[in-house]
């Protein structure tokens, strides 16, 4: 395992269906100072399309974080989680849940459901980005993450 920074942008996921949120999520995360590269999936069918490589994301890269809305058309945010970290080759990447649900019955499932974090969107534009940048902020300059083994 190595110490050092990671080479490369820090590969995130997002799987949002609000193009809304989606558009200020990117443009927060371009604001920071991490290179980053951001994939979007806009269901939860879509992000595990993704993660487990399949159909066209046959290339897809490994996130190294992933950021997940809990309310998703097809399969919702806590059924996704719950296949991540069931899965071996996927449940060390952090899973922060970024949702407008506040209820205490989601916070109690996700954690669970062994979610990294979770965080109510703010309403306001500009705490929406700063919150945002702060997730930036932790994931990818606090926190030792593991290595991204293919």
């Amino acid at each position: 395992m190595s110490d050092g920074p990671k080479c490369g942008p820090i590969e995130i996921l997002l799987v949002e269906d609000n193009p809304g949120d989606v558009r200020l999520t990117i443009e927060a995360l371009k604001e920071g100072k991490v290179a980053n590269e951001i994939n979007v999936a806009v269901d939860g069918i879509e992000a595990l399309a993704f993660l487990r490589r399949e159909g066209k994301y046959e290339n897809a890269p490994k996130p190294d974080l992933i950021l997940l809305d809990l309310n998703l058309p097809k399969k919702n945010g806590r059924e996704v989680l719950a296949e991540i970290k069931m899965n071996s080759h996927l449940k060390c990447i952090p899973v922060v849940i970024l949702t407008s649900s506040q209820a205490e019955k989601d916070i109690v499932t996700t954690y669970n459901l062994h979610a990294n974090c979770y965080i109510t969107k703010p309403v306001d534009f500009e705490q929406f980005i700063q919150v945002v940048k702060s997730i930036e902020n932790f994931w990818f300059k606090v926190v030792k993450l593991p290595p991204n083994e293919e």
